[in-house]
């Protein structure tokens, strides 16, 4: 019998590596997807390649009993199976089936309205990447039981540890197994499950069915996608001249899920057993008498068409299984290639990232004498039944077609959708440090794209000049980094000194204020700083509600930019991944409110063109000098050590980069890792100088809460009534020149070329470096009276290079 890879390897060079079971086990194929040149094709997992239905149920059942000897019946019974979608859901549900006392849970590319979403994940060298989590049940990934995590190939490791590192961040566990038909990982990738089982402090196991690797020569993308040009032919759909298709509704069990997307439980299968044979008698009843019959599953719907096909050849039919999928293969027919031939159709089931083609492979001249395809009922509809349809398609080459339909199962509390489908999230996963920032990888995720080795610093002269002139945003370049003197320095680790106990209540402070405010029963909040003045504190109030409540909060840092607003694609991944509901703005200070009223507006705007409804604009924040927000830990306006330096207190992460040339309108915006700053990096000092005060602190953050909670926060929005005020009074008439506040005021110092400081008699404790600053590049500090603020900065406001003496300082106003 000639291998199924011998085609693809005579041609490519590649080379599978394995032992003598390997061969029989995988076939080689080509992809059209520009990212992989070759397929692995599974002759025993029931996708591309029809195969008896108990070779592919009993391949997954082995592979779970061995887990479960693996566990012991006690951890067996508190573990949780997770199958990947599309192409694992059944062999998940069959390893699940072998363990036997433990639920199951597929991940889905299938939003459903009023499920909220318990997580999600990316595949990175897949057709469709986005996984969403959608159990019935929130509780059924919360525990601390084993999880199982099962998948048809492991290659490089990616998706598994994409997945353990989302699913740990929420819901951590110490062990995890990892289940797949074939372990081929190069001998690159074999230490990494090791590595990444130490970084997150858990056990992981991993189980296959057979071992062996790929050997890929120099060059096989460009070959193999010279291939597939060579031989794919444009599709045209063959002409309906089958017989009309017979259609039957299965007599499923009430209240029975599907599958696995929303769970199924150990009580559940139960009920399915008993139930498949007469379901199985009702599909042979319109099977006229076929000696040949195959079943024919739907993506994700792989199970229930499995154990159809398991019952009818128990019943005696000489049956085969395999499902349609999203998965773009070259054909070629050829006794040496895996895929002989492939049917081509529309989607059928309206999904949610839009039209596209799928395909049933290894269907036509296969010597079929009926196809019993299933499907859900959400996916039958006008397009399955079209002349181009998936059931033409069949019935022009197999001469008996009958269709069961499967009831889609929704849980009993999801609503009717009042919103639009969710747009499919190809977004990567959030970058962590260290390979992107100095913060350790679970204490924040950045969703930003890294522009590291992008030159966009300008000096401040010219950016100012560009940005007052409206020939630029200041968004579209960065200021060349502040390096700090020795002085300034020494009054960074001075002021540390002095107010970390008095961060640590705010902190404190305005962390129980969320938690009483915002978690509810199943929930929890979802930290989302607004990069980068907001990255420090929600890290620290992720640090407190961990330290004072064992609560292990997501928290995520986005982009805000004021004039453009929010990153609409980090809320479109944060939908994916999360309850809108549960997501809490956070910021480090308020100075005027402007990009409060940024937020506020730009997720009005999300709503309206997403459909997405839920996200809160309110920020929770450090310090609210100018009452803008009803969430802080305070309103006095006093020295955040973490204001007085930029990337370097900040994780060595660049303010945030908004250009047309760099980010696409479905990309993340942009940001800077300054690795090479590294030696002047306090970030972790300055967060564990803080977090050391908490226990002292914990007493007067009790009462603050306690007052907080029952005193009016109403917003007075003062600080916008004293900028406007100040605005005309010195002459500015540009509110966006005036930055109220210390926090704000060192910005202008380090960042825009300022005109003067207005410090507020009496406030000196907290100005010590803005004085130095002041010093330093020339610009006067006026003492005042009756300000709401302990300092306000003025950024000049005519400004041009002339503007500036010979050393770069800024001139004195006239």
């Amino acid at each position: 019998m000639v291998w199924t890879g011998t085609w693809v390897a005579e041609r490519l060079g590649v080379e599978l590596i394995g032992d003598e079971a390997l061969p029989a086990l995988l076939g080689l194929a080509l992809r059209r997807n520009p990212k992989r040149a070759h397929l692995l094709v599974s002759s025993v997992l029931g996708k591309h390649v029809p195969q008896r239905p108990s070779v592919v149920y009993g391949s997954g059942l082995d592979l779970g009993r061995r887990v479960r000897a693996l566990l012991g019946d006690e951890e067996t019974a508190r573990a949780v199976v997770l199958g990947y979608a599309e192409t694992a859901t059944a062999l998940g549900h069959a390893v699940a089936d072998g363990l036997g006392l433990a639920p199951y849970l597929h991940s889905t590319r299938r939003p459903v309205a009023g499920v909220a979403r318990a997580g999600g994940f990316e595949e990175s060298h897949s057709h469709a990447t986005s996984h969403l989590l959608l159990p019935e049940d929130p509780k059924l990934l919360a525990g601390h039981g084993p999880l199982v995590l099962v998948d048809d190939e492991f290659s490089t490791g990616n998706t598994v540890l994409n997945t353990v590192r989302a699913l740990h961040e929420r819901y951590p566990r110490d062990h995890y197994v990892v289940v797949a038909l074939v372990d081929m990982r190069s001998a690159a990738d074999l230490g990494r499950l090791d590595a990444f089982a130490d970084e997150i402090g858990a056990r992981v196991d991993l189980i296959s069915g057979a071992a062996g690797t790929v050997r890929l020569p120099d060059g096989v993308l460009e070959k193999g996608q010279a291939l597939v040009a060579a031989h794919d032919t444009a599709y045209r759909p063959a002409p309906a001249t089958g017989p009309t298709p017979v259609r039957i509704a299965l007599d499923w069990p009430d209240g029975l899920p599907d599958g696995g997307r929303h769970g199924f439980t150990p009580e559940h299968r139960e009920i399915l057993e008993a139930a498949l044979p007469a379901l199985a008698d009702r599909v042979a009843r319109e099977l006229d008498g076929a000696t040949r019959p195959l079943v024919l599953g739907f993506e994700e719907l792989m199970y229930a068409p499995l154990r159809l096909g398991t019952a009818l050849e128990d019943a005696g039919l000489d049956v085969r299984y395999s499902t349609t999928t999203r998965s773009p293969v070259l054909a070629v027919d050829d006794p040496g290639y895996a895929i002989r031939t492939r049917l081509a159709f529309p989607a059928h089931d309206d999904p949610a990232d839009g039209p596209g083609e799928r395909y049933a492979y290894n269907v036509a001249g296969a010597g079929f004498d009926a196809v019993v395809l299933v499907v859900d009922s959400t996916a039958d509809t006008p397009a399955l039944h079209a002349p181009d349809g998936l059931l033409a398609q069949l019935a022009a080459h197999i001469p008996h077609v009958v269709l069961a339909v499967v009831p889609s199962y929704t849980p009993a509390y999801a609503t009717t959708p009042t919103e639009a489908p969710e747009r499919s999230s190809m977004l990567p996963e959030p970058l962590r440090g260290p390979a992107f920032s100095s913060y350790a990888p679970q204490e924040v995720g950045w969703l930003l794209q890294d522009l590291s080795d992008v030159e966009l610093e300008a000096p401040t002269e010219e950016r100012e000049e560009a940005i007052q002139s409206g020939g630029a945003h200041y968004a579209e370049s960065l200021p060349v980094e502040y390096q700090p003197s020795a002085r300034y320095q020494e009054l960074f680790h001075a002021a540390l000194e002095t107010s970390a106990a008095r961060i640590a209540r705010a902190v404190g402070t305005v962390t129980e204020t969320v938690l009483a405010e915002r978690e509810r029963p199943g929930h929890r909040p979802v930290l989302v700083s607004l990069a980068r003045a907001g990255t420090p504190v929600g890290v620290l109030m992720r640090r407190w509600a961990q330290a004072r409540h064992g609560l292990d909060l997501p928290h995520y840092a986005v982009s805000i930019v004021r004039g453009r607003g929010i990153d609409a694609n980090a809320l479109r991944w944060l939908a994916a991944h999360h309850d809108p509901a549960d997501v809490v703005f956070v910021d480090g200070w308020t100075g005027k409110g402007a990009i409060t009223r940024e937020l506020a507006e730009a997720v009005k705007e999300f709503e309206a063109t997403e459909g997405v409804k839920g996200f809160d604009p309110e920020i929770a924040v450090l310090a609210d000098p100018g009452s803008c927000v009803r969430t802080y830990g305070t309103r006095e306006d006093f020295l955040i050590p973490s204001a007085c330096l930029n990337s370097t207190v900040s994780g060595l992460i660049s303010r945030t980069v908004l250009r047309a040339d760099l980010v696409g309108p479905n990309d993340f915006h942009g940001g800077k890792f300054y690795r090479e700053l590294a030696g002047a990096d306090v970030s972790n000092t300055f967060l564990d100088a803080v977090a050391a005060r908490f226990d002292e602190v914990a007493a007067a953050v009790d009462t603050d809460v306690k007052n907080l909670l029952a005193a009016d926060r109403t917003p007075t929005w003062e600080g916008w009534a004293a900028v406007e005020r100040i605005s005309e009074e010195y002459g500015i008439h540009d509110v966006n020149l005036v930055k109220p506040g210390v926090g704000e005021t060192t910005r202008v110092l380090l960042r825009r070329v300022p005109w003067k400081i207005l410090a507020k008699r009496g406030a000196d404790a907290d100005l010590a470096h803005v004085r130095l600053l002041a010093e330093q590049r020339g610009v006067p500090v006026e003492e005042v009276d009756e300000l709401p603020y302990s300092c306000v900065g003025l950024i000049h406001p005519q400004y041009t290079r002339g503007a500036t003496g010979a050393d770069g300082k800024a001139v004195v106003s006239q």
